[in-house]
Parts: C-alpha cells; sequence; structure tokens
C-alpha cells in the first residue's frame, strides 16, 4: 500500500474529501509525529519520508531539495498545498523525477478576501483605532476614504482578478501590471492595463500578486518604492520574497509610505524583532491569507486528486508545474 504524508498541520481532522479520494484509491495516510516542526526540522522530516517510504506527499512550506530526494528516492510526487511553490528545487525534482502538482483555483477567494481585508483595516486605520478606544485616548483621525482611491494589483492572475472585482465593488479606480493576462477577463471588466513604472505612479495602494521567481525577487525595493506616490500603502500576500524588508521599513519611517499590510515575510515566522513590526503604519498576519475552512478542504482534495490521477495513469495537466518531467513518466 503506497503511503502519502500530509505535512501541514492545520490538515490535521479537515480534509475529509481528501481522506476518502486517498483511501479508495488504496493509499495510506501519515501525519508527521507531535512535535516534528517540518519547516523547521528538516533532517527530522527527511528522516521521516524515508523511513516510511513514502511516494507521495501533500505538502506544505518545507524545503524539497537535493538532499531530499537524495534520501528518499520513493518520492514521485509532491503536491503543494497551495499555489506557490518556491520552497520547492524544481530542476532537482525533476531530475529525480518527481512530479510537482499545486492546487489552482482553490485559495484564490480565500487569498482575495484576505487582501481587501488588509486594505481596509490598514486605510481605515482600524489598528490604532481599536488601541486608542482600548487605552482611552479615542482618537478620531481623518483619513482619506478607500472609496475613488487608486489600487494598482501587481499580478492578474486567478488572485489578482478575485482582488480586482471585490475592490471594483468598493468603489475604488484598479489597475494592473500583467505581462499575460486573461483576455476575456480584461475584455468583460474593462480592466486598464499598465506598465509596472506608471502602476507605482499612479496607485494610492499597491497589491502583490506575483510568484516568486529569480526574476521578480526584491521587486519592491528603494528604487521601485521612490517611483511610489508620497502616502502610498503596499499589500503583499503573496511572498515575503518579493519585498527588500530593510527598504520599506526605510521608507514607512520616513513617511514615503504611509502603511504596509503584510501576510508574508522573508523569513518566516519572522523573527519578533523585526523593524517593520515596531512601525504603527504596519499590520501583519502570519501567512494565513489563503487558509480558511473551505480553502483547506479544497486545497486538500485538488491536492490528493492529482496524487491519485497520476498513480493511476492519469496527467492532471493544469495542476502539474514541472511539465518537462512527463515524457515517459510513470509511477
Amino acid at each position: 500500500m503506497p503511503c502519502v504524508l500530509i505535512t501541514p498541520s492545520v490538515l490535521r481532522g479537515r480534509c475529509d474529501r481528501c481522506s476518502r479520494l486517498l483511501a479508495d484509491a488504496g493509499f495510506e495516510m501519515l501525519f508527521p509525529p507531535e512535535g516534528l516542526d517540518t519547516v523547521v526540522d528538516r533532517a527530522g522530516f527527511r528522516r521521516l519520508l524515508a523511513e516510511r517510504d513514502c511516494e507521495a506527499v501533500i505538502a506544505g512550506g518545507e524545503a524539497y531539495d537535493r538532499a531530499l530526494f537524495d534520501e528518499a528516492p520513493r518520492v514521485r510526487v509532491v503536491a503543494r498545498a497551495g499555489v506557490g511553490f518556491d520552497c520547492v528545487d524544481l530542476a532537482e525534482a525533476t531530475r529525480h523525477r518527481v512530479v510537482v502538482t499545486i492546487t489552482p483555483g482553490a485559495n484564490d477567494q480565500a487569498v482575495a478576501e484576505h487582501t481587501v481585508a488588509m486594505l481596509l483595516a490598514v486605510g481605515r486605520g482600524l489598528v490604532a483605532c481599536d488601541r486608542g478606544v482600548r487605552d482611552g485616548s479615542w482618537p478620531r483621525h481623518i483619513l482619506p476614504p478607500v472609496r475613488t482611491r487608486t489600487l494598482g494589483i501587481v499580478g492578474l492572475g486567478r488572485i489578482g482578478r478575485a482582488v480586482y472585482t471585490r475592490a471594483i465593488a468598493l468603489g475604488m479606480e484598479v489597475i494592473a501590471c500583467e505581462p499575460y493576462p486573461d483576455r476575456e477577463f480584461v475584455a468583460r471588466h474593462g480592466v486598464r492595463l499598465v506598465g509596472l513604472d506608471e502602476l507605482l505612479a499612479r496607485s494610492d495602494y499597491i497589491s502583490l500578486h506575483v510568484p516568486l521567481s529569480r526574476e521578480n525577487a526584491g521587486l519592491i525595493n528603494r528604487k521601485t518604492i521612490a517611483q511610489m506616490k508620497p502616502g502610498a500603502i503596499l499589500i503583499n500576500t503573496a511572498r515575503g520574497g518579493l519585498v527588500v524588508e530593510a527598504d520599506l521599513c526605510e521608507a514607512l519611517q520616513a513617511g514615503k509610505l504611509a502603511g504596509a499590510a503584510l501576510d508574508v515575510f522573508a523569513e518566516e515566522p519572522t523573527p519578533v524583532d523585526n523593524p517593520l513590526l515596531k512601525l504603527a503604519g504596519v499590520l501583519a498576519s502570519p501567512h494565513m491569507a489563503g487558509v480558511d475552512e473551505l480553502s483547506l478542504s479544497d486545497m486538500a482534495e485538488v491536492a490528493a486528486r492529482g496524487i491519485v490521477d497520476l498513480h493511476q495513469g492519469r496527467w492532471p495537466e493544469p495542476c502539474i508545474v514541472n511539465r518537462d518531467v512527463g515524457p515517459g513518466w510513470k509511477w
């Protein structure tokens, strides 16, 4: 009976549909033992994979590198519960004939909801208001409205499109930067596509929705921040590596930017002494934008379905990242 390791602890007790799919297909399911953090304890994670002869993983944020693939040669599939795959060394996965899959469409609505919630919270100064009411200072600062402000969306994929429709409903003006747009969506909604330089210069809010890659690592840095409007607000629910945190901190301290809403950080968990966390204009959450009860269940099901498809000889094309592993690939 092939074994699937399910690493995200949040899926314990929350993946009934996933469990049924795997059990019906003849898979044994395994969770890491209590106390083993697969992200932090990399050696322990690799030992678990190798000792249990796991052939597939429903993966969280742990690293999948050459050492792991060398030590766990029976692994055939790494199924990310989510759409980001920067924690997987794709070249090594392909070299070891391991298929890497993601779960497109399973959590885009959750990320969009969280993005808009953070935008409103920072834009309306809700954190400072809450603190002020609690300490008796009763602050009543007059802030610009969210409606009529310009939101610049960097990356108009599934998540960016979900944010777009919600922002339009709030009465915002929305522009987007996307080199490969969904033309049908653009035409139907009348999306104004602009280059990154124009987006930075025009936007009151800038929301990042692109994957972390070699090309866009550090996309938000001292140079690009200098192009932004004074008083702009940055929202990042994508990947922490898109932002040079020291440059963002400097811009916030200098008053160039009015605030930032960050669900992701360069190092996670981010250290409690991260200077960004000391700034009143920063709202932070622990990389949870894509995680709610429905999205968790959907991501687990899509990940499991991809594993079952591959085991039974089907090729779930939309979910596969390293498609060049395909010719002649067998479980």
